[in-house]
């Protein structure tokens, strides 16, 4: 009987991971190798074409001297310190609203909310570019039309990074919404009606219920989130190019700026590297102290 069972059991984990041979073979083909190489990389002066040259560690003492990197990193940061908490709490807002409705109500907002997540990046930057233009963009009209004069929201290096952060959290919270009504969904009603019974009014029932009730969603809700803010590049490419005077410039933009215009990969795959460890370290410490723990 034990035999029959174990050999079901082989069977079945064979068979799971029959199924997912092909993802993971994607993946390390098309995820860990190229990582692997670009740390390889990185200990080279390399321009694409002639043949690389070993430099040691040079790139990473350049790195800690090189303040354009420096800058993308700080303006990352401020892109990240913003868009993560507004990107947290639209998305939590929106799901607490769309579960109190009810009916066709709430399947029309759900789609509302998720539809921009359906749209492709590029296709948002761009519609979103001529929604900022100056003399005949939508935005302008509306300010227009209060008396307010046009703003060049994106030349102007106080109001460029903003405007395109908008444009990510616009593409973003509908995801992270349905995300949390599943979670919402799933806090058990026993609590509510116990809450009921003391007398406790929406506000407590939020603070010591719902959100208690759904930290594992939050802590992936951030986590990803962090990671995303690190990782902006299609907006900034299509809607400012990095502009003005570097003032949206971030860190992948960099990267790419140094590998593509200046073909010094060697040097950009140093700056790859630096990136992914800061977004690791972030990652833990996020798990370290939002993590899960056992009740």
């Amino acid at each position: 009987m034990k035999q029959k069972y174990a050999n079901k059991k082989r069977k079945e984990t064979l068979t799971a991971y029959l199924m997912l041979s092909p993802n993971i073979v994607g993946i390390g083909i098309f995820v860990f190798i190229p990582m692997l190489y670009a740390v390889y990389v990185s200990f080279h002066s390399w321009n694409g074409m002639s043949d690389m040259t070993f430099t040691g560690v040079d790139n990473y003492r350049r790195l800690i001297t090189d303040t354009d990197f420096l800058n993308s990193v700080k303006t990352t940061l401020i892109y990240a310190v913003t868009y993560i908490p507004l990107v947290y709490c639209i998305s939590l807002g929106l799901a607490l609203i769309t579960n109190s409705l009810r009916g066709k109500l709430e399947t029309f907002c759900r789609m509302a909310y998720f539809m921009p997540y359906s749209i492709s990046t590029v296709v948002a930057a761009l519609i979103w570019s001529f929604m900022y233009d100056p003399k005949r963009g939508y935005f302008n009209g509306i300010l227009n039309a209060l008396g307010i004069k046009s703003q060049n929201f994106l030349a102007d290096t106080d109001q460029a990074l903003f405007a395109v952060m908008a444009v990510s959290v616009w593409l973003i919270v509908g995801y992270n919404m349905v995300i949390f009504i599943a979670a919402i969904k799933d806090v058990p009603q026993s609590l509510y009606e116990a809450a009921d019974m003391d007398g406790a009014n929406a506000v407590v029932k939020f603070f010591c219920i719902t959100l208690p009730t759904i930290k594992n969603t939050t802590v992936f809700i951030l986590v990803v989130t962090t990671i995303g803010s690190f990782q902006v590049f299609d907006q900034i490419s299509i809607m400012t190019g990095g502009g003005p005077a570097h003032s949206t410039e971030v860190a992948v933009f960099r990267i790419y700026d140094e590998a593509f215009r200046m073909y010094d990969f060697g040097y950009s795959s140093t700056m790859a590297v630096a990136l992914f460890v800061v977004i690791m370290i972030l990652t833990f410490i996020q798990f370290k102290f939002t993590g899960s723990k056992e009740d």
